[in-house]
């Protein structure tokens, strides 16, 4: 597989989302060996940033992928995430302190079953919590070796600026995909400017853009996307016009809609990695195959040209890019 720079970081280009093995999309027919075959499939496919959260599960996602990586350590980059803390009442409260950032990490190294992670994301940024302490917190980490990189998620120009200017920053994880474009549209300037690399998260539109669901009501009743708003009403019945653009270049090119999604993706530069998600080594195969797939001039040219998704990103924007 081709490399993406994430600054100083090499990852293969497509990495693997491992959240919906365990939390937010599994219903009654999670998988925990087929995911395990999933996540070692990967890594003979040359996948190697495989990217969970604390918050996934909560727990339970991280224990998966350290059992999965056992005996393949050294053959994988490790992302995670800390700052979302989970209450035994299932509410959530963002948590960006010096405190609560080795008190995950050490959670984490221990779930993950290594001596130090790879790439160390915030995953919401904390409005009680100056970014400066922060990232400050994480420097301490990089210098006694429990994390080698460290990354921010969903945030914005002014928070990434302030926490570069404490230690360098890696990658900033955001959702970026033909039906969420502005995001990176808005800050690839500001990551380039500064050598930070991309990491877009559901670059298939939360698997919409692969043509598989025409309905909310084919989605299991736990399924979060059933109350996302690009899910519902008016917006879905727009948005599956996006779909079918995405799969008219599919069919000129005898590739699947995924496929098509994913080079886009890729196509945007050599430091952006996105992470598509899935449990099942078929999807997995159709993904990374995109890695040798090079659209067309016309063809990107077309895509570049879709409408925005209608509908709000989630039903919940207030911690989206601070």
């Amino acid at each position: 597989m081709k490399q993406a720079q994430l600054g100083t970081l090499s990852v293969g280009r497509l990495g693997l989302g491992c959240m919906g093995m365990s939390a937010f999309y599994s219903g009654a027919d999670t998988d925990e060996a087929e995911s395990i075959r999933t996540i070692h499939r990967a890594l003979d496919l040359g996948v190697t940033m495989l990217d969970t959260a604390e918050l996934y599960g909560p727990h339970t996602n991280e224990e998966l992928v350290g059992r999965a990586i056992a005996g393949r350590r050294d053959e994988v980059v490790i992302a995670t995430k800390f700052g979302i803390r989970a209450g035994a009442d299932g509410g959530r409260r963002l948590d960006g302190t010096p405190e609560n950032v080795r008190r995950s990490v050490e959670g984490s190294l221990q779930r993950l079953g290594t001596d130090r992670i790879d790439l160390y994301y915030q995953h919401r940024v904390d409005p009680a919590t100056p970014i400066e302490e922060t990232v400050g917190a994480l420097s301490e980490l990089v210098a006694e070796g429990k994390i080698l990189h460290y990354g921010l998620s969903e945030a914005g120009e002014e928070t990434i600026r302030r926490a570069h200017a404490v230690h360098p920053m890696t990658a900033l994880e955001t959702e970026y995909s033909l039906w969420t474009r502005e995001p990176a549209e808005q800050l690839l300037p500001v990551l380039r400017e500064l050598g930070i690399g991309l990491v877009p998260y559901s670059p298939l539109g939360r698997g919409f853009l692969t043509g598989a669901i025409r309905s909310a009501e084919a989605l299991d009743a736990g399924d979060f996307r059933r109350s996302n708003p690009r899910f519902e009403g008016e917006n879905l019945d727009a948005n599956l016009r996006i779909v079918d653009a995405v799969e008219a270049v599919a069919r000129d090119i005898e590739a699947t809609p995924a496929q098509i999604a994913l080079a886009w993706v890729l196509a945007q530069g050599e430091d952006v990695a996105p992470i598509p998600g899935t449990k099942r080594v078929s999807r997995l195969e159709e993904n990374a195959a995109a890695d040798a797939l090079v659209l067309t001039p016309e063809q990107l040219a077309t895509l570049d040209t879709l409408p925005a998704a209608a509908g709000e990103r989630y039903a919940d924007m207030s911690s989206i890019g601070r």
